[in-house]
């Protein structure tokens, strides 16, 4: 059988990001677990506690290494797209710090008594097709015989330690912008029920985001995340409140892809996207959004763009970095 007679989105729970453990259960998991440094280890400068995109670590030379896991369930069908998707998702991790991904390997599940090894090959050329574009060595990796597909990599990456992008580095006055538009959740979800396919949502999930990364670090950016499976909402969340402020988003100002509103109202929303509006409703002041619109801000993207505390060129401002109010989050 051909690669196009393989509905991979059916081999597996949950597809992309979507599958992720909900943002509020992972952080009781994590809660307790830091420790004091090992002794003679490298300086932390990035780890759990704010939950940012990837670990960094100061190194000789004015340095930082940047670290950082990534890996999913099918997200589309096509095994070549899903392992350009999730590659692009796993080095955005890097990029979003304000690093440079120079090394990768692969992560790889695979029901071999299920789906041809075939397939397998070419969701590995996906992701080695996404890496060259990166400049990034891809250099073997690990592979389990796994009930479910799943795909993804380990990268490491190089940083300035004086000009790393993190999420406790907001300031009250910062505009924030977003480099590619919202709805991939939605659009993803009417892929696996449907098998429609948007050649938008795929593009842009292929899309890296290492010149939204440059033109931020040009920018002197200092504060910022990428989207991903916890949604606008949750990513903003978890920046403003590692930061202090609270995160004022102008809802008309977000940019979705084409179809996005269509497919939410066809009941394309992943279970993901409920448990993110759910974790951040508590702390969000949603004035005149209705539950569409605050589901479509919640919508668990899949190698989404850079939100970042101030402007670069191309990507809209959707909303501003306030003192710390009530909520840490409000829409207007």
């Amino acid at each position: 059988m051909t690669a196009t007679a393989y509905r991979l989105t059916h081999y597996a729970h949950g597809g992309g990001c979507a599958c992720k453990i909900p943002p509020g259960e992972l952080e009781s998991v994590v809660a307790g677990l830091l420790g004091p440094e090992p002794p003679g280890a490298a300086e932390l400068l990035v780890g759990l506690p704010d939950g940012d995109d990837a670990a960094v670590v100061r190194i000789d030379g004015g340095q930082a290494v940047v670290l950082t896991a990534d890996f999913f369930t099918p997200v589309v069908d096509n095994p070549y797209d899903w392992g350009r998707i999730a590659a692009a998702n796993a080095l955005s991790d890097v990029y979003a710090m304000g690093g440079r991904p120079i090394v990768a390997i692969n992560l790889l599940g695979w029901p071999r008594d299920v789906l041809p090894m075939d397939l397998a090959r070419e969701v590995l050329r996906g992701g080695l097709d996404i890496c060259r574009e990166a400049a990034c060595h891809l250099a073997g990796g690990h592979s389990v015989d796994d009930p479910e597909p799943k795909y993804g990599l380990a990268v490491t990456g190089l940083a300035d330690p004086d000009r790393l992008i993190r999420n406790d580095a907001g300031t009250p006055g910062l505009p924030l912008s977003l480099s590619k538009p919202l709805g991939i959740g939605v659009l993803n979800s009417r892929h696996k029920a449907t098998g429609e396919v948007s050649a938008e949502a795929i593009d842009t999930m292929t899309q890296l985001n290492r010149d939204a990364a440059l033109a931020a670090l040009a920018a002197g950016i200092r504060a910022g995340t990428d989207v991903t499976g916890f949604g606008l909402l949750g990513h903003l969340y978890k920046l403003a409140r590692a930061s202090g402020v609270t995160a004022v988003i102008d809802a008309a100002a977000v940019p979705y892809l084409e179809g996005a509103r269509e497919a939410l109202a066809d009941g394309h929303v992943s279970g993901g996207t409920r448990r993110n509006l759910d974790w951040v409703r508590p702390h969000t002041e949603f004035g005149s959004a209705d539950e569409t619109e605050a589901l479509l801000l919640a919508d668990a993207q899949t190698s989404g763009g850079l939100l970042l505390a101030g402007e670069i060129p191309g990507a809209p401002v959707i909303g501003e970095l306030v003192p710390r109010e009530d909520c840490a989050l409000r829409l207007r």
